[in-house]
């Protein structure tokens, strides 16, 4: 059964994101900023997101 109110999930084409889009795209799915906060931590905690800077890969720290 289809749900109207619920958002389709895309895949993303590019093959890199700033920080600023992940955020804009987790709060699209999120009930609030403490919910968005929590998720994109999440992602960077569990490797499934990673962070670059000037093409070098910086750790991310999760306090």
């Amino acid at each position: 059964m289809n749900n109207p109110m619920k958002k389709q999930h895309r895949k993303a084409n590019r093959s890199s994101y700033s920080l600023g889009d992940l955020i804009m795209a987790v709060s699209s799915f999120s009930k609030n900023s403490r919910e968005t906060v929590a998720a994109v931590a999440d992602l960077l905690d569990s490797g499934q997101v990673r962070l670059q800077s000037n093409g070098k890969k910086v750790r991310a720290r999760i306090c």
